[in-house]
């Protein structure tokens, strides 16, 4: 049984611009909001991650003035001629707006040698930062831990996570995942080429009620750079009312996907 539904459970369209969500199911409010926090704590962390790459991605030996940052409407500043360098992106306190998202607050960017090195650390810290108005709190360190030199792997691992939305709730978050980079690895200095492969992982959201729900890695996720979404691969949802499988199809840039219940209840979604 197959139903077409607008954010199912209240996954909002757009992951980082809050708004009204509902469901024609049954489920609680908990559920649905944590559902919310989980997927915009998600899509954050990524957007984060991707501005790190962004800032700091040139060769070892390239003076910084050679390798201007676009792409970014912040102010970005490093401190270092060696590692670690320490870069700061700044988007002010009135903020600035990039593809509908109003980012205000810094991004601290520590990086501990080059990214494609292994035993690397990507770390990112915010400080007074939010997205639309939701606050983001938290540390992500993106760890190189590669073993086998044509299949560059990172540990994206989230510490101290908080997120605070447009009603004032709260909802802390942690999580570790493992990622595969496998393509783009000849051009180790152009990210358009990427495609990055979640293989294990999950994350967990509590609310400040005590109530979690956490996403769990069930088949290899897999993300373009050059696309906005996943486009394959498949979550495991566990926490009070939802139980069931997040599948993200066939490798498609696109930003479908389905939501199956343990009940066999299927519904089409788009973000």
């Amino acid at each position: 049984m197959k139903k077409t539904a607008f954010l199912l459970l209240s996954i909002c369209a757009t992951a980082l611009i809050y708004v009204s969500c509902s469901s024609d199911d049954v489920a609680n409010q908990t559920d649905t909001t944590t559902v919310r926090a989980s997927v915009v704590i998600d899509a954050a962390n990524e957007m984060d991650i991707n501005t790190g790459l962004l800032v700091t991605n040139s060769s070892p030996t390239a003076k910084q003035t050679e390798t201007p940052v676009t792409g970014i409407c912040a102010t970005v500043t490093v401190v270092g001629t060696t590692y670690p360098k320490v870069y700061t992106v700044d988007y002010g306190t009135t903020g600035c707006t990039q593809n509908q998202l109003l980012r205000k607050g810094k991004l601290k960017i520590t990086l501990s040698g080059p990214i494609i090195t292994t035993g690397s650390k990507l770390t990112i810290e915010r400080i007074d930062y939010s997205i639309n108005g939701i606050k983001l709190e938290g540390t992500i360190e993106y760890t190189n831990t590669t073993t086998v030199a044509t299949v560059p792997q990172w540990t994206r691992k989230v510490t101290n996570g908080k997120f605070t939305d447009l009603q004032g709730r709260v909802y802390t978050n942690s999580g570790t995942h493992t990622v595969k980079q496998t393509a783009g690895v000849d051009t180790p200095y152009v990210l358009e080429d990427n495609v990055y492969e979640m293989t294990e992982g999950n994350h967990t959201v509590t609310t400040e009620t005590g109530t979690s729900l956490t996403l769990t890695v069930q088949e290899t996720l897999v993300k373009k750079y050059s696309c906005v979404y996943i486009s394959k691969g498949k979550l495991k949802v566990e926490g009070g009312f939802l139980k069931g499988v997040i599948d993200y199809g066939n490798n498609d840039c696109d930003s479908n996907f389905t939501y199956t219940h343990e009940s066999g209840v299927g519904y089409n979604l788009s973000m």
